[in-house]
């Protein structure tokens, strides 16, 4: 259904097939090693990773005061993987979380994974609905997703 529905794969469609790029991208690494990398990119991981580790290090040993509004680098790095359609899901879950938060910090507490799981896997879904759609050529009255325009 999804390959009658979208043109996946292609680099200006919405579907991509990013990780069909980097599981490439891995195999070539794998085969002809290091050498294969950009000048510099080794050092440059070596860099972040340790810049991730003293990030970290910092939330564990700071107070919880002020260790809150440090970022986790775990959760920084899933855009840069996925793609900044989720960052703006992120975002939005995040935005209902403090207001939850605000109005019933109890509930927010027992609920919010439970909420956040329903979300991703809701938007995850919606993708059925979106493919039959697609398959017979109905334009939704309203935008169903947040990603590039085909016309940019």
């Amino acid at each position: 259904m999804y390959w009658t529905a979208f043109d996946i794969g292609a680099p200006d469609g919405p579907y991509k097939a990013p990780y069909a790029v980097i599981f490439r991208e891995m195999a070539i690494l794998g085969i002809e090693g290091f050498s294969e990398l950009p000048k510099h990119c080794l050092a440059m991981c070596c860099g972040f990773f340790i810049a991730a580790l003293v990030i970290n290090l910092l939330r564990d040993v700071i107070p919880k005061r002020i260790s809150q509004y440090i970022p986790i680098p775990m959760a920084m790095a899933v855009p840069f993987y996925i793609g900044a359609y989720f960052a703006i899901d992120m975002f939005v879950g995040t935005v209902v979380l403090y207001i939850w938060e605000r109005i019933n910090r109890k509930d927010a507490e027992d609920y919010a994974g439970a909420v956040a799981s329903g979300l991703i896997c809701g938007d995850g879904i919606w993708t059925i609905p979106s493919a039959v759609l697609s398959i017979f050529r109905i334009n939704p009255p309203i935008c169903m997703y947040f990603g590039p325009s085909l016309s940019s």
